[in-house]
């Protein structure tokens, strides 16, 4: 009996701290929400290593086109490790970059031939016939609000030109 209400007790508590921690309904920002999603393994360290941890965690609002660790695992092998390195940092900006959209981007503002401006300077192209996607990515999961923005999980890295 004692255990049974302790237990609902510790539920009881858990909920009430929950309810708080998320009373705006996405208190994490985009970096704290891709690192509980659990895919995003190769995604966080590759903005690790670019430096733009301080830049996704910011007021924004962005919107990040987010590959997969699948994604980032059908690139040429050596691809991801060669990134990392310290002098391809430029590279590996400029590839994240072209990820990340300024602004809050919902799924319900796309259109089919959609252009838009990355914060790399390069337009993505988003289609919407029969399914969405972002220069061919297929968006797998969309709409997932963070406290500065949203992320569409996409199934392939993109790459500007």
């Amino acid at each position: 009996m004692i255990r049974r209400t302790f237990l609902a007790l510790t539920s009881v508590a858990a909920l009430a701290s929950a309810t708080v921690a998320f009373a705006d309904g996405h208190s994490k920002d985009i970096v704290d929400t891709a690192v509980g999603a659990g895919s995003f393994s190769t995604l966080v360290a590759a903005v690790q290593a670019a430096g733009l941890v301080d830049t996704l965690k910011g007021e924004g609002p962005f919107t990040v086109f987010a590959p997969t660790d699948e994604a980032f695992a059908a690139l040429p092998e050596g691809t991801v490790a060669s990134l990392l390195l310290p002098e391809n940092k430029d590279q590996l900006v400029s590839i994240l970059t072209y990820h990340v959209v300024a602004g809050k981007v919902m799924s319900s503002d796309l259109s089919n031939n959609m252009m838009a401006s990355t914060v790399q300077g390069s337009d993505v192209k988003i289609m919407t016939e029969g399914g969405v996607t972002v220069n061919g990515a297929n968006v797998i999961t969309a709409d997932i609000k963070a406290s500065n923005g949203v992320i569409h999980v996409i199934d392939a890295v993109i790459l500007p030109n």
